[in-house]
């Protein structure tokens, strides 16, 4: 079970955590101690925004500016799995 993930809360990529293209499989993909994790376009943008500056809600600002639809509150789950990974930490 996945922890929630506030909006005020601000994400980072853990160290040792890549983020990178694969030509091979033609996707955004992080690499991280524990594998590979295949990312579609919209969730490689929210990895990417995880600066360790902008909040949840701040990237699903900046995401609805690039796509339709965005809520904040997929965002958060997006996030919260990500942490369950082990790819993003947060503070707050």
């Amino acid at each position: 079970m996945t922890a929630a993930v506030a909006l005020d809360a601000v994400p980072r990529i853990r160290r040792g955590v890549k983020c990178t293209y694969d030509q091979t499989r033609s996707a955004h993909v992080v690499l991280f101690p524990e594998g590979v994790l295949v990312l579609n376009e919209t969730a490689a943008s929210v990895v990417a925004l995880c600066d360790g500056v902008r909040s949840v809600g701040d990237i699903a600002l900046a995401l609805a500016d690039e796509y339709t639809g965005v809520e904040p509150a997929d965002v958060a789950a997006l996030v919260a799995r990500l942490v369950g990974r082990r790819v993003v930490d947060v503070d707050g």
